[in-house]
């Protein structure tokens, strides 16, 4: 009798095929349970609480704008309405944890006790950044009536004055990381400006206007990795990315989202985050211009509500207008953690939020609220075997 290769006989191709559909089916099976695990793999918890004394007239006063830790992530500060600026040591707003307890009961502090001090500025602020190469030494502000300040904070003093978006609010300010005297500033007068702090008047070196009709420039970033490029969102819609080297035209432009772009952040030298009142974040490449994937869970269709990036650890947080706090993994496009905020009004919302940049298994995020009230989250990496 002759023997029939398997190959040709019919029930092998009905059974390899059904081999390669188990393969498929198991393929999917572990993409899922990927995407779950991304899901899950941090337990967050509210570690402090810091209000002011009289909640009553906290929404009023003291709504937060912006939350900086600096470059030795053991000190943050914070601005907005209140004509502000307020330093806090990380060891203050954790007060437990220079105890050796395993502590989860959540701290109750007011600014006065938490803060170490405050230094009382001319205008509402609107942004902040820690100058690099300054041992957290330099802060830089951008305010409401359109001013760029640097203050001393051992002298908690003002250093450097600059006043030239014509009192047009100043909605972003950042330092280069190449050259730290050079700063940027971004306006509603539709201008993002560069200007050297080695100059006593802040001499602008380069302006950069993105659209005919003067949209307003709402953030800006330079490549904190090292690159000479600079990011800027603005109201139409669009980020714009420039070489610093040579600024007539943008090096990439960023164009998905519906509406004004709030905030842009560098996750790695060629990928962005960003946010926008249309309610999203978006993950680009910007090599290609393209998005990678967008994140939705959040409300927000008004007002800035903070963005900040955790590179390390791959998670970003935002604010909400439902006065939530929400993570996202960046693997994700749906919140992999939400909490909802106590408020001392029915319109407050999380106005602001930062990421300490440190740790591996673990994590901080100090969360502010448009009543004044700062919250101090704190994260732990699921165990794998747990």
């Amino acid at each position: 009798m002759k023997n029939f290769s398997t190959k040709f006989h019919p029930d092998s191709h009905h059974h390899a095929k059904e081999s390669q559909n188990q393969e498929t089916r198991k393929q999917i099976k572990e993409t899922i349970e990927e995407e779950e695990k991304a899901r899950c793999e941090w337990d967050f918890s509210l570690s402090t609480i810091v209000s002011s004394r009289n909640n009553s007239t906290a929404s009023i006063s003291d709504a937060l704008g912006v939350i900086e830790f600096d470059q030795t992530n053991s000190i943050v500060a914070t601005g907005g309405i209140a004509r502000k600026i307020r330093i806090y040591s990380l060891e203050s707003l954790l007060p437990h944890e220079s105890t050796s307890q395993d502590v989860h009961h959540t701290v109750c502090l007011d600014h006065a006790r938490a803060g170490d001090y405050y230094i009382c500025t001319p205008a509402k602020l609107s942004s902040l950044r820690w100058k690099p190469g300054s041992d957290g030494r330099v802060l830089g502000s951008g305010d409401y009536d359109g001013v760029v300040m640097e203050y001393d904070l051992e002298r908690r003093i003002p250093i450097f004055e600059r006043d030239e978006h014509g009192g047009r609010r100043v909605w972003s300010v950042d330092y280069s990381h190449c050259d730290p005297a050079m700063g940027a500033s971004g306006s509603d007068d539709g201008t993002m400006q560069m200007w050297d702090t080695r100059s006593e008047s802040g001499e602008c070196v380069a302006t950069v206007q993105t659209s005919v009709r003067r949209s307003a420039v709402c953030c800006v970033e330079f490549n904190p990795f090292g690159g000479p490029i600079v990011a800027i969102g603005c109201a139409d819609r669009k980020v714009y990315g420039y070489d610093l080297r040579m600024m007539a035209d943008p090096l990439f432009v960023l164009d998905g989202h519906r509406k004004t772009v709030t905030y842009i952040k560098f996750l790695d030298s060629v990928t962005l985050v960003s946010a926008s009142i249309d309610g999203c974040l978006k993950l680009w490449n910007s090599d290609s211009s393209n998005v990678t994937r967008t994140y939705h869970g959040h409300v927000n269709n008004r007002s800035f509500v903070g963005l900040s990036v955790w590179r390390d650890g791959g998670l970003f947080g935002c604010g909400s207008e439902n006065n939530k706090v929400f993570v996202y993994d960046k693997r994700w496009s749906e919140p992999v953690w939400v909490h909802e905020s106590s408020s001392t009004g029915r319109d407050g919302f999380v106005s602001s939020v930062c990421w300490r940049q440190a740790g591996e298994d673990q994590c901080t995020l100090v969360a502010g609220g448009s009543d004044g009230i700062l919250q101090v989250f704190q994260g732990k990496r699921k165990s794998q075997t747990g």
